[in-house]
This record gives C-alpha cells, structure tokens and sequence, in this order.
C-alpha cells in the first residue's frame, strides 16, 4: 500500500527536560511531525495530502507545482508524486544550473520533470501558467509552498491532534514560510490556546496579511495568535554560527535533529522566550517539528 493511502496521524509528543524550563516553571513538548514520512514529512504532508486526493479523484495524471532551487516543497512533492503513482513537474526559480543540486537531484530521481522560470517572471509565477499548459498539457497545479484551503484542511487535522493531548496546550509555536501551516493551525487550535508564528525570512511582518487572507472565508477561528519576527537571523538559509551550534546542541542534548531554515529558527526562539521569561509560569508549550530535513543532506 502506499504511504499516502495510509494514515499518518498521531505523531508523538515528546517532552524536553532541561533545567531553564524549570527554572522559568513550564513544560515544553515537541509534536513530532517530522516522523510522519523520511521524505514527505511534517507540514509538508499536511498540505499535500487533500490536494493529492482530488487531484487523483478528478483524474489528473500530472501534478505541477513551483518551487526554488533548495525548496523543500519541490523535495516533498516529487516524493509523494511517486508514492501516488503520478508525474510531477516542478517549475524552478531561476536559471538551470548542472550538475543539479541533492535537492534536484533528488526530485529528478522520484520522476519530477524540470523546468525554469527567469526569477523576474517567476514574481508572477501564476501569469506563466497558459504557457505551462501549452508546454505539458493538462495538470493539477498545487501552488508554490503547497498552501491553500486544501492545504489548511489537512493541518486542521495536525490541530485537531493537538487539541487532543492529554495535557491542557497553552501556547503552540511553528515556523512560518508562506503562512499555510500557521493558518490551519489558527484555524483548528481550541480558542484557550495561543498561537505564535515564527517566520523564516526577513520582514515576515507581510505575512499577516497572507495568513488573514487563508482565514477570510473560514469561521469561528483562534484570533489569539500573533507573529515574533525576531528570529529570522537575517533572511531564509542564512548560516549563523550561532543558529548552527544552537541546533547542534539541541541535537546532543534531546535527540532531536533540525534544519536551518525553519525548525532551527523557531527552536532557538522558543528555547530564548522561556529564558526571558515571556511565557507564563505553569504553562504547557508545543512546539511543531515540522521536517524538511533533507536540507541537512
């Protein structure tokens, strides 16, 4: 059976023990979406999954979707295009550049077909998507990031898993990319529990924005969250020294792994606010592993 065709709800809680949690008198637990799948894992997953499904219910045979060169969402899709049995076409930011990078690479090996998009046109990627069709035919197009209502249900269903903890959640923190995983958790948590987004990149104030367009048409949604755009060290994969001994320790201390450009991120800020104190004392904190892992290979 394929991966896809079963269930992959219910990744485990764990719990870090550390002493600056109890010093600053919270618990802090891990949801462990990064264990759904090696290669289509975590938030990932999430998004693709109710895409996938009415993509193979209205009989498409071909997905297409855009990404950049090191995108995890182009690592991901390729993935679960061939664990569904259909063809992937990723359109890549950019010039083509041989030999391909590991993530291409690995694309080009689950049976993604590649094509490029000059980084100007690509600002407006959808406006290339009549000449796309002429190209390869017909497709069932997933957007760049995966994120849309399709999207926002299958994290619904990670929001669900959470509501559903044997321990009352006060806060739960994410990375954000395009927002797609923040609003669906925003748009499932119980209304008790705040929400903190962590963006990847620079100036992720915009995403606001993004986030309250996902959510305009839903109802009865968590208004209790918020976006800490302190943790960007400065811009999406950027390599700080700091950021990368901060991962290795985590890493040595608590058995998990994490990436740079998002769950690293997020981690640090998590792990910073405890320290200054920012979150309530008696408090329960979840943060989401949300994959991308192959960025590490």
């Amino acid at each position: 059976m394929d991966y896809l065709e079963q269930p992959s709800e219910n990744t485990p809680m764990q719990e870090i023990k550390d002493p600056i949690l109890e010093q600053n008198g919270v618990r802090f637990f891990v949801k462990r979406d990064d264990l759904t799948h090696p290669e289509v894992s975590g938030n990932k997953w999430r998004k693709l999954k109710y895409n996938l499904l009415k993509a193979k219910e209205e009989g498409y045979s071909t997905l297409l979707t855009f990404g950049g060169a090191y995108s995890n969402h182009i690592h991901a899709f390729a993935a679960a295009g061939k664990l569904y049995g259909m063809k992937t076409i990723g359109v890549i930011r950019g010039e083509e550049h041989l030999p391909l990078n590991k993530t291409l690479s690995f694309a080009t090996s689950q049976g993604m077909e590649l094509t490029y998009l000059d980084r100007t046109s690509f600002r407006d990627y959808k406006a290339a998507i009549p000449k796309l069709r002429e190209q390869f035919g017909d497709f069932y197009m997933a957007p760049m990031g995966g994120s849309n209502q399709l999207a926002l249900e299958g994290v619904a269903e990670l929001g669900e898993e959470i509501n559903s903890f044997d321990q009352k959640v006060d806060y739960v923190c994410a990375a954000c990319g395009t927002g797609g995983t923040l609003a669906g958790l925003i748009n499932s948590i119980d209304t008790t529990t705040e929400i903190i987004g962590f963006p990847a990149l620079k100036g992720g104030e915009f995403l606001y924005d993004d986030i309250n367009e996902f959510l305009s048409s839903s109802e009865n949604i968590n208004t209790n969250w918020s976006l800490n755009t302190s943790y960007h060290f400065g811009g999406y994969a950027k390599k700080k020294p700091e950021l990368l001994a901060f991962m290795e320790n985590f890493k040595e201390k608590h058995n998990i792994e994490l990436e740079r450009i998002y769950t690293g991120k997020m981690m640090y800020g998590v792990i910073d606010l405890i320290k200054k104190g920012f979150f309530k004392r008696d408090s329960v904190i979840v943060a989401l592993h949300s994959g991308g892992l192959q960025i590490n290979r």
